[in-house]
């Protein structure tokens, strides 16, 4: 955890993170506007970022695209706050967007995602494939949806996260899948009236003694962002139960009894 906050410690690197905060997926010259240094001396502090697991990138074309890493963060939270049971609403802290709803192209991939997050998870590689993949895992780390219905195994399966009435809360409609490697969904909202589609890719990674899980979101909306909290209180869900076995929902502050 040293090199966390070594990488805090610096202003300018804060800058940099607060830049990310309120625009992600900003480019190299982007960035660059916002500190009154070299091209040189911001790569430099974006390289101790990246290895700090703060930050995430994405190259589409010749642009690299850099996105906050939210996860990191939560995860350092989690040392001090999870042994007292402080409310799951603390993880607001990370409070990024608002709500989705919009289409997203799903044949462009030189379009960078809107949304990167990225978690370590120490478990089995099947084991994490299954979460992701099966309707019974969905109750033990979601933060609203009790239950599922569906499992992703081939192109065209939908996966349902659902609320105890039965209703969708959302859904994820496999456009591709790579078994234990990739998923390419259709990501589709239930929350409001107007259930416009989006596009995510979960890309999984085996490691020696863990897995890293790579969410990448594309074509979110102006003003409907907030789905970046949906997924910091699910992905948050998914780590603790897979790594403990205790069952954990990161409920918003105002569902919390």
């Amino acid at each position: 955890m040293d090199d966390l906050f070594k990488a805090l410690a610096d202003p300018a690197r804060r800058t940099l993170l607060d830049a990310l905060r309120e625009t992600d997926g900003q480019t190299l010259s982007q960035l660059e506007a916002h500190l009154q240094m070299s091209r040189f001396g911001v790569m430099k502090h974006l390289g101790v970022l990246e290895e700090a697991h703060l930050i995430t990138t994405t190259k589409r074309g010749r642009f690299k695209h850099h996105y906050l890493n939210a996860a990191r963060l939560q995860a350092a939270l989690d040392h001090w706050i999870e042994p007292y049971r402080a409310k799951p609403a603390a993880r607001a802290l990370l409070d990024l967007k608002d709500t989705l709803e919009g289409t997203a192209p799903m044949s462009d991939t030189n379009t960078p995602p809107d949304f990167v997050m990225e978690t370590f998870i120490r478990c089995r590689h099947d084991a994490l494939w299954n979460a992701l993949t099966k309707a019974d895992a969905v109750a033990h780390y979601h933060f609203v949806a009790s239950h599922g219905a569906g499992d992703m195994q081939a192109a065209g399966d939908r996966l349902a996260f659902c609320a105890p009435d039965g209703s969708d809360i959302v859904a994820y409609t496999v456009n591709a899948i790579e078994p234990k490697r990739r998923i390419d969904v259709t990501f589709e909202p239930n929350w409001d009236e107007v259930k416009t589609h989006s596009r995510c890719v979960f890309l999984v990674e085996a490691m020696q003694d863990a897995c890293k899980l790579r969410v990448e979101h594309y074509a979110i909306p102006a003003g409907h962002e907030g789905v970046a909290e949906g997924w910091a209180r699910t992905l948050s869900g998914l780590k603790t139960w897979l790594e403990t076995g205790e069952d954990v929902h990161f409920r918003p502050e105002e569902q919390v009894a």
